[in-house]
């Protein structure tokens, strides 16, 4: 039995791709209705989806245009769906990237070092979602200093002054998902507390 939802998602794509054919080759749809014998209303209709494709219309439509019938109504091409792994090393963090380079947000798997416990606040457009995986993250905020542990999620708007990184005493691996928007969620973190004889983070 045919994949029903996928002759759908077939069908719904001839009349955009007619229309991109016939734009990219110069053609009027007058000039279109006069070489294929077809009105330009049923044209139209036909190019917005208002008017149901059939073979009737595809071929001479096609051969008018130059093209194949299965450049229009073959079914899209399913990409492979695995991200290519590759590492970088950025200011002394090894950043994965979880999603491809033209997606948005872009996700990425962090590896912190322990030695990466200098706050520098900075600031910049976007929106920044941060989930800790393994080790403590120290998260500054503006004013707020929290520390988050493995399960812990944390949430901010990148144009208020921030920093995360290391507590200083081990390394850290954190999911961080960056774009202009993102799904917002609570913050779940605990203020970062001293206790008599610890060493600032």
């Amino acid at each position: 039995m045919e994949d029903q939802p996928a002759v759908a998602a077939a069908i719904d794509q001839i009349a955009p791709r007619l229309r991109r054919a016939r734009e990219k080759k110069g053609v009027t749809l007058a000039e279109l209705s006069r070489a294929t014998g077809i009105s330009t209303s049923t044209l139209s209709r036909l190019e917005s989806g208002q008017r149901r494709p059939s073979l009737e219309l595809l071929l001479p439509v096609t051969a008018a245009l130059g093209l194949g019938l299965d450049d229009i109504v073959s079914a899209p091409r399913v990409l492979d769906p695995r991200v290519p792994q590759s590492s970088a090393r950025v200011d002394g963090r090894v950043l994965i990237p979880l999603t491809r380079q033209q997606s948005e947000p872009r996700a990425y798997k962090m590896t912190i070092p322990a030695r990466d416990s200098e706050p520098y606040l900075r600031t910049h457009a976007g929106y920044e979602w941060l989930y800790v995986l393994r080790g403590r993250l120290r998260v500054v905020l503006g004013d707020q200093d929290v520390v988050l542990g493995p399960g812990e999620a944390a949430e901010f708007d990148c144009q208020t002054p921030h920093w995360f990184g290391s507590t200083g005493r081990g390394s850290v691996e954190v999911l961080s998902l960056f774009g202009k928007q993102g799904e917002r969620i609570h913050v779940r973190a605990r203020a970062g507390r001293r206790r008599p004889g610890d060493r600032p983070n």
